[in-house]
């Protein structure tokens, strides 16, 4: 019988992590409104901690990808797990905004930013020939499948036992995982004398920039600024990360409970959101090994433009309208990814692409942070969201414009230092 490549135990591990982050990171959502009830902090407040979360959740990114090859995925995977647990168990000690800054804004942020959007490109590139884009897609996916099995549990817990035993099952939840990465993931095929899946020869190996992890990442910053796709891809990403985690992500819950919904019932829509994002990420995946990923981002933007201008009147309309925003709007909740991934690999190469992107990402973040501060001052200052959510409408159209500019080839930067070869270790 045919054995199975490690490549999908590498893949199964990853996906474990990926979704345990995806449900420490949208904890904030549920517990916007106990923290308002129980202390009086106001939702701007509250979401100021979200947003230091969002940005440095991006800003992480290009770091780890360093960090990642300079020691292994698996020693910063653990030490970021170690990190959520942490910060996630300390919050429930916390009396003053500035302990739930420290410890949701700047602890857990740093911690889900390792294991978030580069960790899933890292190990499709490095791992995976055939079936890339699909790995990626369903990497991806597992922050839907977090949101979809944490949302409505941490949900009910809030509501009916206290924010608190929230914050400590997610706790709990990231130690659990520790003990699986440390004995399964890998850094790279050659590590373990195999090819990558599909492969027919050993991926070339990505040098680390003399200097270390630090001056890598800032190698890979310098890379991209210099070429027009960076921007028309950061750009783009920078709303995306507006309209998912910083505005849906941190938002719809305290904002359907603006409408009449009970906690558990709002962040159980969440989740649905997240069932159908799994569904239209695993399609992406499918579609991005297959079609041209500058349409697929276009058709993906404008689709999501249109939810959120149709939100406000979902919201109106109650349960059906609800339904309907939640097919289309989860079905490209992060189906941008596969394609954005892609066309970074394409236009950098397999060996910068994990640190650029992680720049990419980082803008997402950005964009993220922003709408999540910029969403919780609408509704301090207006008293709904209605501004918040046309806005990213609209901005999620000006994204669609955006991406079909992106370049069909790779354009090769001058000027740039030659990477010195240091050891990777696993």
């Amino acid at each position: 019988m045919r054995r199975i490549h490690y490549a999908w135990a590498i893949a199964a591990v990853t996906f474990i992590a990926l979704m345990g982050a995806a449900g420490f990171r949208s904890t904030p959502g549920v517990l916007i409104v106990p923290l308002e009830t129980e202390f009086g902090w106001n939702r701007a407040l509250i979401a100021g901690a979200v947003s230091i979360n969002l940005i440095l959740f991006g800003l992480t990114g290009p770091f780890a990808a360093a960090l990642m090859e300079r020691f292994g995925m698996r020693k910063v995977v653990v030490a970021a797990l170690a990190l959520v647990a942490t910060g996630s168990l300390l919050t429930v000690s916390m009396t003053a905004p500035w302990q739930l800054y420290l410890l949701w804004g700047v602890v857990v942020g740093l911690g889900t930013g390792t294991i978030a959007s580069v960790l899933a490109a890292t190990v499709a590139s490095r791992w995976f020939v055939k079936r890339r884009g699909l790995v990626l897609g369903a990497l991806t996916a597992a922050g839907a499948t977090g949101q979809l099995i944490f949302l409505p549990f941490l949900g009910w817990l809030a509501q009916n036992v206290g924010w608190r035993w929230s914050a400590i099952t997610v706790g709990i939840a990231a130690f659990a995982v520790v003990p699986l990465v440390a004995l399964v993931l890998r850094n790279r095929p050659a590590d373990m004398g195999l090819l990558p899946y599909g492969g027919t020869e050993a991926e070339p190996v990505g040098p680390a920039v003399s200097g270390g992890p630090i001056r890598n990442a800032i190698r890979g910053l310098r890379l991209g600024v210099r070429s027009r796709d960076f921007w028309l891809l950061a750009a783009s990403f920078f709303i995306c990360g507006a309209s998912t985690n910083g505005l849906i992500g941190t938002h719809l819950i305290p904002a359907s409970m603006d409408h009449g919904l009970a906690e558990v019932t709002a962040a159980s829509l969440l989740a649905v959101i997240g069932v159908f994002d799994v569904v239209g990420t695993l399609a992406s995946g499918y579609l991005t090994d297959r079609f041209d990923s500058r349409r697929l981002l276009f058709c993906y933007y404008a689709l999501r433009g249109l939810s959120l201008l149709f939100l406000p009147y979902a919201f109106g309309s109650r349960y059906f309208g609800l339904v309907l925003f939640i097919v289309f709007y989860g079905l490209d909740w992060v189906a941008t990814v596969p394609p954005t991934v892609q066309l970074a690999r394409r236009v950098f190469g397999p060996r910068d692409m994990p640190v650029v992107y992680g720049w990419i990402f980082a803008s997402h973040q950005l964009g993220a942070a922003s709408a999540a501060f910029a969403a919780g001052a609408v509704r301090t200052f207006f008293g709904d969201y209605q501004l918040a959510f046309m806005s990213s409408g609209l901005l999620c159209l000006v994204a669609a414009g955006l991406v079909l500019r992106v370049s069909r080839s790779r354009v090769e930067p001058k000027g740039l230092p030659a990477p010195i070869e240091q050891p990777a270790f696993s």
